[in-house]
């Protein structure tokens, strides 16, 4: 057996046939470093902000859009770029997508105001939508169907090491501010790693050509895009410019978008030509339900680490290590209840979904309850166990709901389902951010309009921002015990459900 890297393979050998080993779990370190360079980056910017905001005089819509245009851009380019991988090739567009996520990355670092940063997160998320679909579907290419359940569980340690080291790596590099850089680093570190993985990608990964007879539905994303604009973009602004009317007239026009994109689909079905969904997960009950459901539960994460991170720092005064620090143990909830959930495969999953759902609950209002207790100093190790035990709570409904949802996904559209279902993850993330921040935001100026001391008005803002948190959960709880149980043995082979980010 011969060991191929960048040469083509025999049409009619599997790819993993004409490998040696030690060239497959090369690459796949290789696309591995890629998923960790991209994980990492979500979660070392939310302790930057303040910083960010400081060094660049942003106005506080701005901040979240550094933020929420990542996540909404990302949100978008998932639908096609997935499929677009399959036209191209899969290596070609992921040397792209790195390619491009590096020279985003640096561009970040150097920018001179908030504008161009904001600009550069953008290029950033669209780059990151190219890369990131083709990381799992070329791991599938890599490895035999009996192998990849082992290989596979690396992408959920590679998410928990890059949601425990972001916060962590990004205060340290801030506080030590390397070479008078400030806050910069956190995007420049990408450079020398985005390097290495695009050098060894081109030598590492076999070719992995196209079918150009494959189309795309790219005015049914064009109309999704515009869907999410209409509604995020007025939320965002909305308030710093005391919403003008227009901002209610955008919010309106969001509604007979998404109606015009579902009737879009609907003629493309008729018509037998591509989907971005295809209308048979929109008829089926626990993907129409639980699409709904992820929407709600992804718009309350990313968003109460923003606020939390703003309330530490520009509220309490810590320094962005100490804020980093702070957050840690809710990664390491989650790793460990990963732990606990992969261990249960298929089992119990609306009971897990709802006991996971209740510890993130408390988990939270155990947190808010000690926020409202806390005066002019804050202890941050009394949110320790709270932050652990939404962690768990996280880890043990995320993957049985994403087991529920997609479970009765025929096969030919398991790849539409996942994907669809990643997307709508980041855009309830991008809209959560808007919602959030607002009350966060409009909570606190009221309170220092009104004289409230600092300390007090900080308190006062995370903890109502907090209730949408709160809310949203147990809306999703109550929603679950509407999933139908799906009809698989305990036994029965996983979906990969979308990372969290």
């Amino acid at each position: 057996m011969t060991d191929t890297t960048a040469n083509s393979v025999p049409d009619d050998l599997p790819i993993h046939e004409t490998i040696t080993n030690r060239t497959r779990w090369a690459a796949f370190l290789t696309i591995l470093i890629a998923q960790f360079m991209n994980l990492i980056d979500v979660t070392i910017v939310n302790v930057a902000l303040p910083s960010l905001q400081h060094g660049l005089g942003a106005t506080e819509s701005q901040i979240e859009w550094v933020v929420a245009g990542y996540i909404l851009v990302f949100a978008v380019g998932l639908l096609p770029m997935g499929r677009y991988g399959d036209i191209v090739g899969r290596k070609r567009l992921f040397l792209i997508g790195v390619a491009g996520f590096t020279l985003a990355s640096v561009l970040c670092g150097v920018a001179p105001n908030i504008d161009a940063l904001v600009a550069a997160r953008l290029l950033q998320g669209a780059a990151g939508a190219v890369m990131m679909p083709q990381v799992m579907a070329i791991a599938q290419t890599l490895f035999a169907p009996g192998q990849r359940a082992g290989a596979f569980s690396l992408f959920g340690l590679t998410a928990g090491l890059a949601s425990v080291t972001g916060p962590v790596l990004g205060g340290t590099l801030i506080q030590a501010d390397l070479w008078g850089l400030g806050w910069r680093p956190i995007f420049l570190i990408n450079l020398p790693i985005g390097l290495f993985a695009l050098i060894a990608a081109a030598r590492l990964l076999p070719d992995l050509p196209g079918n150009r007879s494959l189309r795309n539905d790219w005015t049914g994303i064009g109309i999704v895009a515009l869907s999410l604009l209409a509604l995020v973009f007025p939320l965002v602004e909305g308030r710093m410019l005391g919403w003008p009317v227009w901002c209610f007239v955008m919010m309106a026009a969001s509604v007979p978008l998404f109606v015009g994109f579902v009737l879009w689909e609907a003629r493309q079905e008729r018509l037998g030509r591509p989907q971005v969904i295809p209308t048979s997960l929109m008829r089926a009950w626990n993907f129409a339900l639980g699409s709904g459901m992820s929407m709600i539960y992804f718009s309350a994460l990313p968003a109460v680490f923003l606020v939390l991170a703003l309330f530490l720092q520009l509220g309490y005064g810590l320094n962005p290590q100490q804020s980093g620090l702070a957050t840690v143990p809710f990664p390491l909830g989650v790793l460990i209840g990963s732990i606990a959930s992969g261990r249960l495969g298929a089992r119990w999953l609306k009971q897990r979904i709802v006991t996971g759902l209740a510890l993130l609950f408390l988990g939270m209002f155990w947190m808010r309850s000690i926020v409202l207790g806390t005066g002019t100093e804050i202890d941050t190790t009394t949110l320790m166990p709270c932050l652990f035990m939404a962690g768990v709570g996280l880890a043990l409904s995320i993957a049985p709901l994403f087991q529920t949802i997609l479970a009765g996904v025929p096969v030919k559209d398991a790849g539409a389902g996942s994907g669809a279902l990643q997307s709508i993850q980041q855009a309830g993330g991008a809209l959560g951010i808007a919602v959030v921040s607002q009350i966060f935001f409009a909570t606190l100026g009221t309170a220092q309009a009104a004289g409230v001391e600092q300390h007090a008005a900080f308190v006062d803002a995370l903890s109502t921002a907090m209730l949408y948190n709160l809310t949203a959960y147990v809306v999703v709880g109550l929603a679950a015990l509407l999933l139908k149980a799906p009809a698989m043995p305990a036994n029965a082979p996983q979906m990969a459900a979308p990372v969290l980010e």
